[in-house]
């Protein structure tokens, strides 16, 4: 541990004792430029979410490279004249809130109840596992309320499989749900249920159908569904949700394919199937939407998309523009992993042409084996940055939900039965019964602790922050207002938010460092 992170840990600590509120991160450094923060049996930090300050007052909650985690901190608006002379120095940037401009209602902040996920948040001791499960569902962790569940095997699975590989069995007369879902995601689901107080939002997504449904009789590779099992794959959907509800867990959601670009690369190496936009309108029209109709499952958000946002605007045009898949949609999902070279005005071109429909981020993580870093980086400054810059990008372009992928992953990024190993918000070291937060955990944080289910985005404008210095506000349904800047500069900032009628806050912005600014 570095001489900075020990001090930040300390200063934390004391806050703690003194305020009774949160407990503090335990640091721990591995060879990158942060540190994780050390879970066990007996111990996590938490954050309980915050109470609105008194009217004139604002909280500011800081993490940053030396080591801070949610670090809070208070003062007063300027119509207090408590800004000291610092704080309003020449130069300083300078942002305009405007309450009254609404924009988009956020739906939540979520992660992917994978077979991986289970099955490492299983390996640990129950009461480890109750203290990974607290820290993203209970009411002192990051609240989710959203979750994601493969419909079969997908590449964070330890084995290949779909629920029905017998051969021609259009009826589905063998389709059964696999260990995977009795054996670990149920019973995780249902004990998130149980912390969150409330349901989740569980939606699903499909990878591949069985291999015989498939033109290339493999669950990877290049290939699609052939045409003679649109109606079969869409029945599949059915004894899916059927299975789930056998176990007394309903979903809000489904997409129609996860990444329906991957089926058409060829030799694409784990669980795929393709499908243009045109054969997914086609198969919306006639199958799914119809049959989740006569099942019972009308009501379930069908997402289209579930793939990069280079095919917006353009994948949902052509699917909305018949009709009669165009009833059945209710939003479209996008991916994280292409947002650096695709301008996220995309979104906003989508939302303006179809404002029925809502856009969620739906998958998103880091580590995919790119130079300089490996799959797996404990403590890595530049993911927690990745993340929150997507975030606010996102939010700013109209997405109304980020869902993160794994909810934990092991110290090699898996399982993973193709070897796609990644990194993610928790890791879990089994040999030592205890999990490390990700500075990601703390990115996504700043979002779900500040801006819960029912909060909207609001105008937030400035004319001089630099490329490296981004922000989103939003206003919750108590009133309270909410800001988020995120500074990716290696000098500090000093920063002013005004907004007619509530006066100036005033305060600095480290360098590599992220806030959230919570006042009324």
């Amino acid at each position: 541990m570095t001489r900075a992170t020990t001090l930040a840990w300390l200063l934390s600590l004391v806050t703690s004792v003194f305020s009774d509120e949160q407990l503090p991160c335990v640091p721990r450094q591995f060879e990158y430029d942060s540190v994780v923060c050390v879970c066990n049996a007996t111990y996590c930090d938490t954050l309980p979410r915050p109470s609105p300050p008194p009217a004139g007052e604002f909280l500011l909650f800081t993490s940053d490279l030396q080591g801070l985690r949610l670090h809070k901190t208070n003062g007063y608006m300027n119509m207090e004249n408590h800004i000291s002379e610092s704080e309003t120095a020449e130069g300083a940037i300078h942002f305009t809130l405007d309450p009254n401009q609404e924009y988009q209602t956020v739906m939540g902040w979520g992660a992917a109840f994978t077979d991986a996920a289970a099955f490492n948040i299983l390996s640990l001791s129950e009461p480890t596992q109750e203290m990974l499960l607290k820290s993203y569902f209970g009411s002192e962790g990051l609240e989710y309320n959203i979750g994601r569940v493969n419909i079969g095997g997908c590449d964070f699975s330890w084995r290949p499989y779909t629920y029905d590989d017998v051969e021609g069995d259009v009826d589905l007369s063998f389709f059964e749900l696999q260990s995977e879902d009795i054996d670990y995601k149920i019973p995780l689901i249902h004990r998130a249920n149980a912390m969150s107080g409330a349901p989740l939002k569980l939606f699903a997504s499909p990878w591949s159908a069985p291999a015989w449904m498939k033109t290339n009789e493999d669950i990877v590779g290049y290939g699609h569904l052939k045409t003679e099992m649109y109606q079969p794959w869409a029945n599949y959907f059915v004894k899916f949700l059927d299975g789930y509800s056998g176990y007394n867990l309903s979903f809000w959601g489904l997409t129609a394919q996860n990444e329906p670009i991957d089926g058409y690369v060829p030799g694409f190496f784990f669980n795929c199937m393709g499908w243009t936009a045109k054969q997914q309108q086609r198969w919306v029209a006639e199958n799914l939407g119809p049959t989740l109709e006569e099942a019972g499952y009308g009501d379930i958000k069908l997402m289209i998309l579930d793939d990069q946002r280079f095919n917006l605007p353009g994948w949902a045009e052509t699917v909305m523009s018949n009709p009669d898949a165009a009833k059945y949609v209710d939003g479209i999902a996008v991916h994280i992993y292409t947002d650096s070279w695709v301008d996220a005005e995309r979104l906003t071109q989508t939302n303006d042409i179809f404002p029925e429909l809502f856009i969620i981020s739906s998958e998103a993580c880091e580590g995919m084996g790119l130079l300089p870093h490996p799959q797996v980086a404990p403590g890595l400054w530049e993911r927690l940055e990745k993340y929150a810059q997507d975030i606010i990008v996102d939010m700013n372009h109209w997405v109304r939900a980020w869902v993160d992928w794994n909810l934990a992953l092991d110290m090699q990024g898996g399982p993973n039965w193709a070897k796609n190993f990644v990194d993610a918000a928790i890791l879990v070291n089994k040999e030592t019964d205890e999990f490390y937060k990700n500075p990601m955990y703390y990115a996504l944080a700043h979002f779900t602790k500040f801006v819960p289910e029912g909060a909207v985005r609001i105008d937030l404008t400035t004319g001089d922050a630099p490329d490296t210095l981004v922000s989103t506000a939003f206003k919750n349904p108590d009133g309270s207002l909410v800001v988020v800047l995120l500074n990716r500069s290696e000098s500090s900032s000093n920063v002013t938010i005004g907004s007619e009628g509530r006066g100036d806050i005033a305060f600095n912005v480290g360098p590599r460092s992220i806030h959230s600014l919570l006042f009324t």
